[in-house]
């Protein structure tokens, strides 16, 4: 397998799972500004939308959209109990997770990346339109869970913490939403999140022991 990646972006969520899982994989660099891969190949030519992730598999087919492939991961292995089963409502939930986060958190910080400062106007509508879908998961963490399901850390959970933690790259204190402070503290010291980072340059080596 082959993983597209660049580091810190939505595809830190599938390495997340590919380590989780204990699989064997390749990683190829993507600078999705210039469109090249660190190997100096056209990246449009392997994924034509050009972002990250995308995910080549052992027979050469290529499957991009990261919850796409969060869970295609997932039930190609079900003893990792990364998913719940097929047809049942915690399986919906789990999409349900899977889509907010895409569509709408992921979204909201999007415009803190697009390469050009925010004006006042638009730094005080972002920043409205963040609160709210972070205070979503707030919500959804109000019962005391562990993670999004429950007890069981799933795809949703990489997903999702890996956009919560673009937080500390935008300089926003999560302190104001406890329970999401905690949950986003709590995957970051899971092992597998913990390599995954490492190897992405993330933290140092011993931050991640």
């Amino acid at each position: 397998m082959r993983l597209y990646y660049k580091p810190g972006a939505c595809s830190l969520s599938s390495r997340i799972v590919l380590t989780e899982i204990g699989l064997a994989f390749e990683t190829i660099r993507v600078d999705t500004e210039t469109g090249q891969t660190e190997t100096g190949n056209d990246y449009r030519a392997i994924n034509p939308k050009g972002y990250v992730p995308a995910l080549e598999l052992e027979n050469g087919a290529v499957l991009t959209e990261n919850p796409a492939i969060l869970q295609f991961l997932a039930d190609t292995y079900p003893e990792t109990a990364l998913t719940p089963a097929a047809g049942t409502l915690e399986r919906a939930r789990l999409q349900e997770w899977l889509n907010f986060t895409a569509s709408e958190l992921h979204k909201a910080f999007s415009p803190y990346f697009r390469g050009y400062p925010l004006t006042a106007a638009e730094k005080e509508q972002v920043e409205q339109r963040l609160a709210r879908r972070i205070a979503d998961v707030e919500r959804g963490l109000g019962d005391g869970r562990t993670y999004m399901l429950g007890d069981r850390f799933t795809v949703a959970d990489a997903y999702l913490f890996v956009v919560l933690n673009w937080s500390g790259f935008i300089g926003l204190d999560l302190a104001r939403w406890p329970a999401v402070a905690a949950y986003r503290a709590r995957i970051a010291a899971r092992s597998s999140v913990r390599e995954a980072m490492r190897q992405e340059g993330l933290i140092t080596g011993e931050a991640a022991e």
